[in-house]
């Protein structure tokens, strides 16, 4: 019995030392590079990796690639902007791809964002191309654009 307990111990604290939070889980896709700096750069990196729960919709890096160079190096560089933009994108609560209903929902930032169900989940004009990655503080939508709030 004791052998039992000790191994139970052990494996919950090997699993516990590799759950991640939302940052940690989308730096280790690597499709989330310019996400990361921009968190970094905004200073919300400690933000999504408190308690939570978050739903992001995350854009990837072909995502950022999208707006001109120009316009993006300047809005890394308008932290009170970047922080408009990045919390634009994020929801409280833990909200799967299944419970998404088509309406508006208020983000983090204060504006709200309107999703779609028709054809696949969309947020705004953007598309979320991959779903439901679950981090221990919430979970990720990856969306293929940069939405902005109105």
């Amino acid at each position: 019995m004791k052998k039992i307990i000790v191994l139970s111990a052990l494996s919950f604290a090997a699993l516990s030392a590799s759950a991640k939070d939302i940052v940690d889980t989308a730096v280790a896709a690597g499709k989330f590079n310019t996400l990361a700096t921009a968190l970094q750069a905004a200073g919300l990196v400690d933000t999504l990796k408190g308690p939570g729960p978050f739903t992001v919709f995350a854009p990837t890096d072909e995502a950022f690639a999208k707006i001109p160079k120009a316009d993006l190096d300047a809005l890394l560089k308008d932290k009170a902007k970047l922080s408009a933009v990045l919390t634009y994108h994020v929801v409280s609560g833990k909200v799967m791809a299944k419970d998404v209903k088509a309406g508006k929902v208020k983000t983090v930032q204060g504006s709200e964002l309107m999703l779609g169900t028709t054809g696949g989940v969309t947020v705004d004009a953007a598309k979320v191309v991959q779903a439901d990655i679950v981090a221990d503080n919430g979970v990720i939508h990856v969306i293929d654009s940069v939405v902005l709030p109105k």
